[in-house]
């Protein structure tokens, strides 16, 4: 079965995360970077965790699961050590209808964690469709080599370009060739030069 690659907006949107471990504390900082609302259900948090609900960024229910802990979410994140809790939450998040990814159990999963190289805006996802999460970080190192931090800045020059000329009055097939041509392998090679020019910047070519 093939998998739909999707990027997801959830800003505003309540995330449920059953669990208070280390690794609910990773897909926490996760979804603050997305903006989500985010509620966790645990009867213990890591340090990290008391210190975000101490500063009103997570509401905390501190208990163990219950199938009224999913009122009104969005999206849904199993993440403790028992697989019968991570199993239950699965199941009453099927029974809803709303996404659950259940962490390293891919038998209760709607979806799975990419792989991910970030710089800025740009995201490369890698997904191996949990046949090989190994393959699929060694796929990660060698593209963050590959995409290094200068692909934040291309970018942020790139998105700065792009509404100027949405805000000109060139035809839209003219603009759209245009913002192809900036977006190529030889204007990013200008773009690194004037970058070390400009700023004695000592990013990788």
């Amino acid at each position: 079965m093939s998998l739909l690659p999707i990027f997801v907006k959830l800003r505003d949107r309540l995330v449920v995360v059953v669990g208070g471990g280390p690794v609910a504390e990773g897909k926490i900082e996760g979804l603050f970077a997305a903006q989500a609302r985010v509620r966790v259900v645990a009867p213990r948090v890591t340090r990290a965790i008391a210190q975000w609900i101490a500063q009103g960024k997570v509401e905390w229910r501190a208990k163990t699961f219950a199938p009224a802990d999913l009122d009104g979410a969005f999206l849904i994140i199993a993440a403790t050590s028992a697989p019968g809790v991570n199993e239950a939450v699965f199941s009453e998040a099927d029974a809803r209808g709303i996404l659950c990814n259940a962490v390293d159990d891919i038998e209760h999963c709607h979806f799975y964690y990419g792989s991910v190289v970030q710089r800025g805006d740009l995201q490369i996802a890698i997904s191996t469709n949990g046949r090989s999460p190994a393959l699929a970080q060694r796929l990660r190192l060698k593209l963050e080599k590959q995409f290094g931090p200068e692909y934040e800045l291309w970018l942020e020059w790139l998105g700065a370009a792009r509404e100027q000329l949405r805000a000109g009055r060139g035809s839209p097939n003219s603009g759209k060739a245009l913002l192809h041509h900036l977006a190529s392998q030889p204007m990013f090679e200008r773009f690194l030069q004037e970058a070390r020019r400009i700023r004695g910047w000592q990013g990788a070519a």
